[in-house]
């Protein structure tokens, strides 16, 4: 006999009945070739669980070999579904990032589906609190994310990101095993394996009305397994372990006979007034259908109590629109009345479906049933062409293990199933290092190790690659690489070398670093934990070490013209100068901790601002020399140059780190202003004391100097007291801060180019000096 489509066997195992369709599908239609039902001559299956392998073997090879003869070809393939009592579920979402964004193809909606069975496992084992082995029996994608926002189908979309909601079920080990065994002895193998809620919802809720929030209920002999559909997607499914077969046990106690009997009777409910039956005895008996269902009450009430907890335990706690009944437990009168009453909705919409869901289901046999016992064996047919879900064997690193098999499974899969580690499959990175930098903590991650090797039946493979059954997968794991390591140098707040002026001589210093309170150079290797903090300065204690100077107590040490101790820091392009005068420099030192007296005094007419010290200090011999270097023209020159204005501009601007200079220019103004009041030769007796620079003091090298004029950031500084000046000796005359730093580097010009620090400069140039950002 020929048929236009392939044949698809489908088995529906069920505890009471086994019920075997064969059938095809030409575009939106089904059509049912034959159909077989036998039930089972013993109880060989519980609550949808197999108990009895070789008798339900049995069973099925008959159901088989009716379909054989009725359609002239022998039956070789067979879609299952699977059932049980502890059918367990894991609803999990998951996102990845693509690379950019770019067009969704099917490698990576299949990845995102992995990644979600994956998690799902994770997430299963963690609750798992039995010692049995559980597999995967199958998944199904509730809603799929695009960039955040739900979409249908993500194939063929540009997107950043994509997600899904993704609901997988396991089982036992034993339920699938036994299924398997049952099977494969009636001489079929299987070659699609779904859920038998999955396979009902197919025929019993079609797709244009899964946007509504109903339940689908299959009341079978030993389970009764719930689906729910909202928003156009299957959003759970689940089960309990109670049936039509407890209420075939309540019937057979009463009626005192056997559970076929009992069966019988219970079938016969919903059909006739008065059931006749013989009881153990031997005796004919009359029973009244509306008996039956006062007998039944009690079962059918704490049944369909079970049933509408679970349902809105699967719905976020709360019911659902609507509930539509199948199988042949859910037939018995009283049980979608009892639903609708525990749910809260009206017992209208709690229905049996049957022929009335079943539009696109054509019957070629006449003998065929068109009742919702027949929902759930056509939806197992028709999930061969949904999906194409099986179980089969490969070999992981020697270890012979069952795989469920979607026509997608690759080597990731295997890996799960097997338990090997997940981090094993990827490059394993290092030990991170911790550490702290300025008061913050910092991570630096370790180095990546190698990825695992993998082949399949000895040729080279990934995570990703397709495998089939028998096939053979080795899998070498993948290593850490090396711990991070770190030295100071490395740090971006670390700098090579800074540079500063030692008595007139430019040195590099090594930049250093405080760890744990403890100086390091940029060599050091940063260990677990450091406390880091980076050194702009050094000290004139650590200059000298560093230069293998011995400053002994009768030295004097200054730093930009300032006396200072050993423990004084000095930052970027400071100076600084130890001499073993004494006198000169311990009076230059005397007249700024004095300076402030002075300035009292010389609101009091300036009378008593001559000191008896410093007149027996300064000798007529020394007058005449600094009168002989100040010419009256250099003098008028300055007084020039330097108005009142300006001078009083830049004595707000003076701080206590001016230079020595600065406060002798600060002082000579003041003198100038008290010279319209006094004599020429007084005003001269004044200054005398504090003429010479105090650079040349400390160097114990007095020499004459010129002085020249220059514009620094469109500001006019006199630089005074040397033969030749360099670029960086106006550091000494401006207000800039280089300890702390306000940009990335310093900018310096010398009329309109880039300036270097040592070269000369002149009277009248033109310099810019500012931090860059």
């Amino acid at each position: 006999m020929k048929f236009p489509g392939q044949l698809v066997f489908g088995l529906d195992i069920g505890t009471r009945s086994i019920v075997g369709t064969v059938g095809y599908r030409v575009g939106e239609k089904f059509y049912v070739v034959a159909q077989s039902i036998r039930e089972h001559g013993t109880r060989a299956m519980l609550d949808g669980q197999i108990h009895d392998i070789y008798k339900v073997s049995a069973t099925i090879s008959e159901v088989k070999s009716e379909l054989e003869e009725r359609i002239g070809r022998e039956l070789k393939d067979v879609c299952i579904a699977a059932a049980g009592r502890v059918l367990r579920t894991v609803t999990v979402r998951v996102d990845t990032e693509l690379s950019g964004e770019r067009e969704v193809n099917g490698e990576d909606i299949y990845a995102l589906d992995s990644m979600g069975v994956e998690k799902a496992y994770e997430e299963f084992l963690k609750s798992n609190d039995t010692e049995m082995k559980f597999y995967c029996v199958g998944y199904s994608v509730v809603r799929y994310y695009m960039n955040g926002y739900t979409m249908g189908n993500l194939e063929g979309h540009r997107a950043k990101t994509i997600g899904a909601d993704i609901i997988a079920t396991f089982l036992p080990e034993d339920v699938v095993d036994g299924l398997y065994k049952a099977v494969g002895g009636a001489g079929l193998e299987v070659v699609n394996l779904t859920l038998e809620p999955i396979a009902a919802i197919q025929v019993a809720i079609p797709e244009m009305y899964r946007m509504l929030n109903i339940a689908l209920v299959d009341v079978g002999a030993g389970t009764s397994d719930i689906s729910v559909t909202k928003d156009g997607s299957i959003i759970a499914y689940g089960m309990i372990p109670i049936a039509g077969d407890s209420l075939t046990e309540v019937v057979a106690k009463h009626c005192l006979v056997d559970f076929a009997t009992a069966e019988q009777i219970k079938r016969e409910t919903g059909v006739k007034e008065n059931i006749e039956y013989k009881d153990i005895m031997g005796l004919s008996q009359t029973i009244s259908a509306a008996k039956i269902e006062e007998v039944t009450a009690d079962v059918i009430s704490d049944m369909t109590g079970q049933v509408a907890d679970k349902i809105k335990e699967l719905n976020g706690d709360k019911s659902v629109s609507a509930v539509f009944v199948v199988g042949g437990g859910g037939m018995l009168p009283g049980y979608t009345s009892a639903l609708a009453d525990k749910l809260g909705i009206q017992r209208e919409r709690v229905a049996v479906r049957g022929e009335e869901v079943m539009q696109s289901i054509e019957f070629l046999d006449a003998a065929a049933k068109r009742d919702s016992l027949m929902v759930t064996p056509i939806g197992i047919c028709l999930s061969f062409y949904e999906q194409s879900n099986n179980f089969i064997f490969v070999y992981f690193n020697d270890q012979r293990i069952k795989i469920y098999d979607n026509n997608k499974v690759a080597v990731v899969d295997a890996a799960m199933q097997a338990e090997f580690a997940n981090d094993g499959l990827f490059p394993k990175r290092g030990k991170e290092l911790n550490y702290i930098v300025n008061g913050k903590p910092r991570i630096t991650r370790g180095m990546l190790g190698e990825a695992a090797v993998i082949t399949v039946n000895g040729n080279e493979a990934d995570i990703y690659t397709p495998i089939h059954a028998n096939d053979q997968i080795r899998v070498k794991e993948s290593t850490a690489g090396e711990p991070a390591k770190l030295d100071i140098n490395q740090l971006p707040e670390y700098g090579a070398t800074m540079r500063v002026e030692v008595n007139d001589k430019k040195i590099d210093l090594p930049k250093f670093a405080s760890v744990n309170g403890t100086l390091q150079s940029g060599y050091y290797g940063i260990q677990e934990n450091d406390s880091i903090e980076i050194l702009s300065y050094y000290t004139v204690r650590q200059i000298a070490e560093f230069m293998d100077v011995i400053i002994n107590q009768d030295m004097n040490i200054y730093v930009n013209n300032k006396l200072a101790d050993m423990d004084t820091k000095v930052y970027e392009n400071f100076s600084v100068v130890w001499t073993m005068e004494e006198l000169q420099l311990s009076d230059r030192d005397k007249y700024e901790n004095d300076k402030t007296d002075a300035d009292s005094e010389q609101s009091q007419e300036h009378s008593d601002y001559q000191t008896e010290d410093e007149d027996a200090y300064r000798s007529d011999d020394q007058t005449e020399d600094e009168d002989a270097y100040r010419s009256d023209d250099q003098t008028e020159d300055e007084d020039a140059y330097r108005s009142d204005d300006q001078t009083e501009d830049e004595d707000a601007l003076r701080s206590d780190g001016q230079t020595e200079d600065d406060s002798y220019r600060e002082e000579e103004d003041a003198e100038s202003e008290y010279d319209e009041n006094n004599d020429a030769e007084t005003d001269e007796q004044e200054r005398a004391p504090y003429e010479s620079d105090p650079k040349t003091e400390a160097q114990n090298a007095v020499q004459k100097g010129v002085s020249i004029h220059v514009t620094v950031n469109q500001k006019p500084v006199s630089l005074s007291g040397k033969s030749e000046y360099v670029f960086v000796d106006v550091f000494q005359y401006i207000e800039f801060d280089l300890s702390k730093p306000q940009g990335s580097g310093i900018v310096t010009k010398l009329n309109g180019r880039d300036a270097q620090y040592m070269e000369n400069i002149h009277n009248g140039d033109i310099i810019e000096i500012y931090w860059k950002h």
